[in-house]
């Protein structure tokens, strides 16, 4: 067991990619859809979507030395996420607009369409002929597949630490092991 291992590859997380498309498409919504009410929502959406990306990034980079660290940070942004969540949830309660039900006919084939695209291009193609209410629930379906897919890492994070220990054990051992073979 090394000291130190090499972590940090948060790119081909399927997680970090969805939350690539959640902030790209909540960049595009707000300034489409809200940019007119002049409120702090605009800002707050932006924030939390980027949060829920960048957390992914600083978490992963501290990886390596602190599973501590890394496993806070991955909780921040799957926290910053559902923050946007709620947000989109009232853009469409307020409106009066509809959140598909899970059953929904939209709803099934936004799912499957999201389960296989995980690049913001595959999005962007037709979003300025989709209401905001079809992007809305499109992002609703990108956050809850974010969700469990966090969700498991978390989980798997834990798991890790609970069977690897952090560094300090890391060290301790080595230190110990070293001492051993010198004996």
């Amino acid at each position: 067991m090394s000291i130190l291992p090499q972590k940090g590859n948060y790119e081909d997380l399927a997680f970090y990619k969805k939350a690539v498309v959640i902030y790209d498409l909540t960049f595009f919504f707000v300034h489409k859809y809200l940019m007119d009410y002049k409120d702090r929502t605009v800002d707050q959406m932006v924030q939390a979507a980027r949060s829920g990306k960048q957390n992914i990034v600083e978490g992963c980079a501290a990886a390596t030395t602190s599973s501590e660290t890394e496993i806070k940070l991955i909780g921040v942004a799957r926290a910053s996420i559902k923050e946007l969540k709620s947000d989109y949830e009232d853009y469409l309660r307020v409106r009066g607009l509809v959140q598909w039900n899970l059953n929904d006919e939209r709803a099934v084939r936004t799912r499957n369409f999201c389960k296989q695209h995980e690049s913001s291009a595959d999005y962007m193609n037709d979003i300025d002929r989709r209401s905001a209410e079809t992007i809305a629930n499109i992002l609703l379906t990108l956050i809850h597949q974010f969700d469990m897919l966090i969700g498991k890492y978390i989980k798997y994070l834990e798991e890790t630490f609970v069977e690897q220990g952090g560094i300090r054990e890391r060290m301790t051992a080595a230190r110990l092991g070293y001492r051993n073979e010198r004996s």
